[in-house]
């Protein structure tokens, strides 16, 4: 092990929330100095377009720019990977082998895509039939498996446990089911998602709508079940019934599979994990429970609440104002009360702009009845929502 580095606030990830939080810190005359984020990848991605990608509608090459271009200003980029977390010490040990000590640490480290916990998903995406919207290499696939459907059994998923945006997963099924009824083919078609969960959505005002779309549609859903293991060279998908343990084989030929996801490994094994694996922080002020010079938001966060970038907008505020205070010894006073944001795309052209804090109540935006499948609401979603995005979040501008 070679080198040990010092800085008065690193962030672990340069995504949606250490992005966020570090462009905050470092704006006005009270930025705070000597703030380093640590991240290895290139390119930093706007994955909420990935489910347009999967769709048909923009190219993906649009959905990443250089990380270099969306590092703050004032910010040093340390491009490493973190190993292990040292709480005790203050200290990061990286995957190059360097030593990193903090006065303040926030983890904003996103979760992790656990391919290899479906055995023969790896090996089928991209061919078989097999596709995914949840990567930038594998989200083409899903548009070409789409437009090239000539009916048949598609066949979309949903793992038990936290997931990017909890209503992901469906969102793809309405696009489809759109272009097969535009290509012809719909009626020669059956169209089934199948979900951990005991109905479609978690927010019955939102809920509704969305049962009124699957009965329109004909979708067929299989609750309480999940993917466990697919045989692509029989286009066989198998499936646990949650309740009973039955396992049912399904043939398709499609299969859209949203991949089982969790915590980092390096966070999951460390003194910083809840009993699942997440960073152990107050609901409210995003301290961490054990170490008060440790903060967490996003997806990483042990949070009960969807993990959306619409999160990560009202998080990285409460969490700057928070740390602000507990640079200068006075008291904590933001609080966050789980707002989050899920825009469910039903169609081309049609979106419900579900929003909602921690007791599911909903916390609408626009002055209209934003449980109801809407136009506009597409356009803020293929238009707005990005800019909004690079120029303002990215920015510290909201």
């Amino acid at each position: 092990m070679s080198g040990v580095d010092h800085h008065n606030v690193v962030i672990i990830g340069g995504g949606t929330a250490g992005i966020s939080v570090a462009a905050r810190l470092l704006k006005g005359r009270a930025k705070v100095q000597d703030v380093a984020i640590i991240e290895p990848a290139e390119t930093h991605f706007y994955q909420p377009l990935w489910t347009l990608v999967g769709g048909g509608v923009v190219p993906r090459e649009v959905t990443g720019r250089p990380m270099r271009s969306v590092i703050p200003r004032g910010a040093l980029w340390i491009r490493d990977a973190v190993d292990e977390l040292i709480p005790s010490e203050n200290e990061i040990r990286t995957r190059q082998g360097t030593r990193i000590r903090y006065n303040w640490l926030i983890v904003a480290a996103g979760l992790q895509i656990n391919w290899d916990r479906i055995p023969g998903l790896r090996e089928s995406v991209g061919k078989n039939g097999v596709c995914s919207n949840y990567s930038y290499d594998t989200v083409e696939s899903t548009w070409k498996e789409i437009r090239n459907f000539q009916g048949g059994t598609a066949i979309f998923t949903m793992p038990s446990g936290a997931v990017k945006c909890g209503g992901a997963p469906q969102k793809i099924m309405y696009m489809a089911d759109d272009t097969f009824r535009r290509n012809g083919v719909r009626d020669q078609s059956t169209v089934l998602f199948s979900s951990p969960l005991p109905n479609i959505f978690q927010v019955d005002r939102y809920r509704k709508t969305l049962e009124d779309v699957i009965r329109r549609r004909s979708i067929r859903t299989c609750f309480r079940e999940e993917l466990i293991e697919i045989h692509g060279d029989r286009r066989e998908a198998v499936f646990r019934k949650l309740d009973s343990g039955e396992v049912v084989t399904r043939r398709y030929d499609m299969l859209h599979v949203t991949p089982p996801m969790g915590p980092p490994s390096f966070l999951a094994g460390s003194p910083l994990a809840d009993k699942d694996g997440w960073v152990d922080v107050d609901r409210n002020s995003l301290q961490h429970r054990l170490w008060s010079n440790i903060f967490s938001l996003g997806d990483c966060a042990g949070l009960p609440t969807s993990k959306t970038g619409a999160a990560i907008r009202k998080q990285a505020p409460v969490l700057v104002a928070n740390l602000r205070a507990a640079l200068t010894g006075t008291p904590m006073t933001a609080k966050y009360d789980g707002y989050t944001s899920c825009p469910l795309v039903t169609g081309y052209g049609r979106l419900v702009m579900a929003e909602f804090d921690y007791e599911k109540n909903p916390q609408e935006t626009f002055p209209i009845d934003q449980s109801k499948e809407r136009w506009s609401m597409w356009l803020v979603k293929r238009y707005l929502l990005p800019q909004l995005y690079w120029h303002g979040m990215l920015k510290g501008r909201m």
